[in-house]
């Protein structure tokens, strides 16, 4: 029994030496050096080409090695092979990070001191209290959640939203598109984390803008599917926004003319909000291999009818 991972080295080779320790009964090998293909019965890749399955005939899972699934063309991978996404310690605690960091960000106006900053003005901005600052998180999985226990800290009113209803303590929870307007009026600062689905793609344009709090901030450390860049620059052009903090875009890297580079109110980050790390990532797959042999249900199984 085998696993095959395809993606950056180094990582591997972390992975490599981890299941020589800890799982000396798993081959790992490193791509493309397989062995038998068909001892191969797991593979960790981000974005596999299609014609790997037919290589490896008794493949039974693929794991995604990010948070997502959304880079996957679930239609090419074999009905039979069950797909999991990446959920480590180490990835939320990189986004927990960088939730906190850009939330932060936005409420003490630094994305308006760096732009006092380069034009030679020193201009104390006016500050709220963070009790009257609403914070709301688009996406309430492990990610999500996190995110708001962190954040729950600082003292502001949290608000969560996503596609099913949940309950979670000190938060307001919103659920469906019929409950959406709702929550949108209450975002001072607005997280997106939400996978990217068909029902998600865009979810960040001119309607939900106009229905945000004026002056409020934008934080997308989801995907860059989910914004409409025009949008967002109009929303931030116009005042409906007062800022935005961007980790994802929809071509990465943007070309050197994009606007996001130099616009005074977007602070930009290249897409290092949440990365699976070498330790902790090889961890997981580790552990969820075993929960595979022991017919223990795996962390991060996706819902194909779902896309996440």
């Amino acid at each position: 029994m085998s696993v095959l991972y395809k993606s950056e080295s180094d990582r591997g080779r972390a992975w490599q030496a981890l299941f020589a320790d800890h799982a000396p009964d798993i081959g790992f090998h490193l791509w493309p050096e397989m062995g038998d293909p068909a001892a191969i019965r797991y593979l960790a890749a981000w974005a596999p080409a299609a014609d790997i399955f037919a290589a490896l005939p008794n493949l039974e899972v693929l794991f995604s090695i990010g948070a997502g699934v959304d880079q996957l063309d679930l239609s090419q991978v074999p009905q039979s092979v069950a797909v999991v996404r990446m959920v480590e310690a180490g990835l939320t605690e990189g986004m927990v990070e960088y939730a906190v960091f850009a939330t932060l960000a936005l409420h003490r106006r630094v994305i308006d001191y760096i732009s006092d900053q380069r034009q030679g003005r020193w201009q104390p901005a006016r500050l709220v209290p963070p009790a009257k600052r609403r914070v709301g998180v688009m996406g309430l999985g492990v990610l999500g959640q996190a995110v708001l226990a962190r954040l729950s800290a600082f003292g502001f009113p949290l608000l969560g939203w996503s596609r099913t209803p949940h309950t979670i303590a000190g938060v307001d929870c919103y659920a469906g598109r019929e409950q959406l307007p709702d929550f949108l009026a209450q975002c001072d600062i607005l997280i997106c984390l939400l996978p990217l689905t068909p029902e998600t793609r865009g979810i960040l344009c001119r309607e939900t803008f106009d229905q945000l709090p004026e002056g409020a901030g934008l934080i997308n450390a989801g995907r860059g599917g989910h914004l409409i860049e025009s949008d967002l620059l109009d929303a931030l052009d116009g005042g409906r926004l007062a800022g935005a903090v961007l980790d994802v875009l929809n071509s990465e890297p943007p070309p050197a003319t994009h606007p996001f580079w130099r616009h005074p109110k977007i602070l930009l980050t290249p897409h290092v909000a949440s990365m699976t790390t070498a330790d902790t990532g090889g961890q997981a797959l580790l552990d969820n291999i075993r929960r595979h042999q022991a017919g223990i249900p795996m962390q991060g199984l996706i819902r194909r009818d779902l896309g996440y």
